[in-house]
């Protein structure tokens, strides 16, 4: 059974961790409401996408 030979830092431990943060979600403002909402999805309160109608708006 593979054991370490020294103790892991808390140095070395937390620059290991460093990418394990979530990123942020890219958002943009919508040109004809100007609320905020995220590139590269369907728009679930009016059903558009890149100015198209691709699904029925929700009420």
């Amino acid at each position: 059974m593979a054991v370490p030979k020294r103790k892991t830092t808390k140095s070395k431990r937390n620059m290991r961790r460093s990418h394990h943060a979530l990123g942020t979600y890219n958002w943009t403002e919508d040109a004809e409401t100007g609320e905020p909402v995220r590139r590269h999805h369907v728009d679930l309160k009016t059903g558009m996408y890149k100015g198209r109608q691709v699904v029925e708006p929700r009420d």
